[in-house]
């Protein structure tokens, strides 16, 4: 990655224990970066420094847990590849906006692996690799103008949160048969909300 490119991080689905958030802490350190950290009942939050920039990592406290929120532009290219093997690593969900020059390239990423990549430039846009299948423009537009399609979005979302949870408790429970209909079930969700919110 270029030192000057920008890279915004959006929609970011990655839920963490809170020892997890501790060794990501270490980690940073690790690597050179000035932070400090604060947390109340409802967020923990990581502040990194990169130059005059802060950058404040929000995690936010769930039933089990912490799941990290928000949208995320970052300048600094250190900064950037920590954030994408953290969203590999924990097969998380995101909307990565690269930009450079006078070009976008944007990458939706579901359970760690890029399942779309699309090149903008001016007023053009050209898919560079989809996944999985794809709705057709007409169903897409019918969708983007109907409010039907903000209600379906929000209940994939609620469904999706759903299936994290049953597979949560599924692999506590060490239930394989049960966590393999969960993972079958957040497999099709999951494309459908990617198609939804695309």
């Amino acid at each position: 990655m270029n030192k000057n490119d920008e890279v915004e991080y959006c929609n970011l689905e990655l839920r963490f224990d809170r020892q997890h958030i501790q060794d990501l802490i270490k980690d940073l350190i690790q690597k050179g970066y000035s932070l400090y950290w604060s947390e109340n009942e409802q967020v923990f939050v990581i502040s990194v420094r990169t130059g005059r920039k802060l950058v404040k990592l929000r995690f936010q406290r769930i039933k089990d847990g912490y799941k990290l929120v928000g949208d995320y532009m970052i300048r600094d290219a250190r900064l950037s590849e920590w954030m994408e093997k953290l969203i590999g690593d924990m097969r998380g969900h995101a909307i990565v906006k690269r930009f450079r020059d006078r070009q976008i390239i944007i990458e939706n990423i579901l359970f760690g692996e890029v399942i779309r990549l699309v090149e903008i430039s001016g007023y053009q846009q050209r898919v560079l690799y989809q996944k999985g299948p794809m709705l057709t423009d007409e169903e897409l537009t019918k969708l983007y103008y109907s409010v039907e399609g903000e209600e379906r979005i929000r209940q994939r979302r609620i469904e999706v949160d759903e299936q994290l949870d049953r597979l949560n408790d599924a692999l506590k429970a060490e239930d394989m048969i049960r966590a393999e209909k969960c993972r079958a079930q957040l497999t099709f969700l999951t494309k459908e909300l990617y198609m939804l919110e695309w």
